[in-house]
């Protein structure tokens, strides 16, 4: 077994052993709760910059497969932590799809993905949980603590770096995956409405449950002027969800502007906090981040509570927003908050991710408010 360590910039050190790739990788570092879905969660793009540690002891027992990808090209995360790898995967899909892999360390050597197995990811989640989210190092070559250190502490962090134009597509394209086995009703294609995703780092799940509502969906780059989407005759935007810090990507946040009241506006994530600049208002970053597939959240508008799928660092102070919206979901963990409605223009958005369906589907049927707002029939 190789040798890895696991540098945080505060100086506090994991030595642990390599799996994936080996070399050196750079990101903050973050944990996720999850206790399965770990190559939805690689393939993330709002994961981009960012290493994963997952909370759950063993990682890799069913291995990997080319249905649960969630966007094109490589595997998104910077780099993977995991208390034990187990590479003999059993599950029954592993490897089929064209994936031209079965094992996710296999996976993450052909992605180039650097990993670390072996250390207390228990220990290293409390220290997130006390010290906040902060910029990491993988090495599998390095073993000097102060070259370690100078290199992770030379980085500008996350925030500093516009990580929307690294994961958006380069050119507009239709999606017209079949979106079995995720349709719920079947739309006839007279019925279908026109919408266009602004793909800020959009999710696969996201567009085919798009699909599954009876939209006809279009994906246009992240810096695509709001002129030219206007000009596309469609029913509709959604913003996507992605990486980094939403005051990075001032082009989206204009774009939206210039959207407001020209067209019904959905949000998922970094699409919220889009929307919530573009109206004028503010976010925050959180201490250690919202990453797993376990946090309930109430819908204030019926009352329910919804387990969701967090991937997120930051939020919409909603209060800076002098009541132009007025507040739909809570986080209950930790009063956050998690939607809001504008209270006159066809706009709404949260900030969970409700494609991911960890309930497995509680908070799905936003995509059908989708369609409501924008006029079709449900």
């Amino acid at each position: 077994m190789n040798k890895a360590l696991l540098v945080l910039a505060d100086g506090t050190v994991f030595e642990g052993t390599n799996f994936g790739a080996a070399g050196e990788t750079i990101g903050e570092v973050v944990f996720n709760t999850s206790m399965t879905g770990y190559q939805e969660i690689l393939t993330d793009p709002s994961y981009k910059g960012q290493i994963v540690s997952m909370t759950y002891p063993q990682i890799g027992n069913y291995g990997v497969n080319g249905e649960d990808v969630e966007s094109a090209g490589s595997v998104k995360v910077e780099g993977f932590v995991v208390k034990e790898y187990l590479d003999f995967p059993s599950n029954w899909r592993a490897g089929t799809g064209g994936v031209g892999s079965k094992s996710l360390g296999d996976y993450l050597k052909r992605h180039g993905t650097v990993g670390i197995e072996r250390i207390d990811t228990r220990a290293l989640t409390v220290h997130l949980r006390n010290y906040g989210s902060q910029m990491g190092i993988i090495s599998t070559v390095d073993f000097h603590l102060p070259s370690l250190l100078e290199k992770v502490r030379s980085h500008p962090g996350i925030a500093a770096v516009d990580l929307v134009e690294k994961v958006s597509t380069a050119r507009p394209y239709q999606w017209h995956q079949d979106c079995q086995p995720w349709c719920r009703a079947t739309v006839k294609e007279k019925d279908l409405l026109k919408v266009v995703v602004y793909d800020f780092g959009v999710k696969y799940s996201i567009l085919r449950n798009l699909v599954a509502e009876g939209f006809a969906v279009t994906v246009v780059p992240a810096s695509t002027p709001a002129e030219e989407v206007m000009g596309m005759d469609c029913h509709g935007v959604l913003l996507s969800n992605g990486p980094g810090d939403p005051a990075t990507v001032t082009y989206a946040v204009d774009n939206a502007r210039k959207l407001l009241g020209k067209k019904p506006l959905f949000g998922i994530c970094l699409g919220h906090q889009i929307l919530g600049l573009a109206m004028g208002g503010q976010t925050y970053k959180l201490k250690f981040g919202h990453h797993g597939g376990n946090h309930p959240v109430i819908d204030l508008e019926t009352g329910l509570v919804e387990i969701t799928a967090q991937n997120h660092n930051y939020c919409v102070d909603l209060s800076s927003l002098h009541g132009q919206v007025r507040l739909t979901h809570k986080n209950l963990y930790d009063g956050t908050e998690e939607g809001m409605r504008h209270v006159e223009l066809p706009v709404f958005s949260v900030q969970h991710h409700p494609e991911a369906g960890p309930g497995p589907n509680d908070a799905i049927h936003v995509f059908r408010k989708f369609r409501e707002m924008i006029g079709g029939e449900a």
